[in-house]
């Protein structure tokens, strides 16, 4: 667990930083933004090995069918990722598409994962994702971008269902169908 909690706090710390002390992040140089780009990358793979080292100590049982909820959560989650840079018709609708796409990804994930370690996963990457907003709303208040297009939408479409594809496969290889039951 300690290789999990380790990758969450170098994707988190990095992630608070910018928003915590945001005129300090404005004059680190680019090499250093480099290196803490570094820091956040190698989070996210201890995440995933600490994640996957970690022992099966459950807290509480899935729902039954949860798994098709979660998947459908996701393709909502993976389609938010990619309302800014797709300049979806949601663009001036939704303040953080990223981040909601984020908690939307956790909750999705938590309702089919009831062990500890995917609650300290899961929980801690939905709970970076709300204090972000909040961090973000109080910083400024938000300037609307230009409105989206239908074009737009439609390259998201097709890039999240790609992308969802590829997501699919990479679990399925790791042994864990997202089609079969619960996950």
């Amino acid at each position: 667990m300690t290789i999990l909690i380790l990758g969450i706090l170098l994707w988190v710390m990095p992630h608070m930083f910018k928003r915590l002390a945001p005129h300090r992040h404005l004059m680190m140089m680019p090499q250093v933004k480099g290196m803490v780009a570094g820091f956040v990358l190698v989070g996210v793979v201890l995440m995933v090995i600490g994640y996957r080292l970690a022992p099966v100590v459950p807290v509480y049982d899935p729902l039954p069918g949860m798994g098709h909820a979660n998947n459908a959560i996701m393709l909502v989650s993976i389609y938010l990722f990619g309302v800014g840079g797709a300049r979806s018709v949601l663009i001036d609708k939704l303040r953080h598409p990223m981040l909601t796409g984020m908690v939307l990804w956790s909750l999705a994930h938590l309702l089919v994962n009831g062990d500890l370690a995917s609650i300290v996963l899961f929980g801690a990457l939905g709970l970076w994702a709300v204090a972000e907003m909040v961090l973000i709303n109080r910083a400024s208040p938000w300037k609307r971008p230009k409105p989206g297009k239908w074009t737009g939408d439609l390259k998201n479409l097709i890039g999240s269902a790609l992308i969802y594809g590829l997501i699919t496969w990479v679990h399925t290889l790791l042994g864990h169908n997202p089609f079969m039951g619960n996950y």
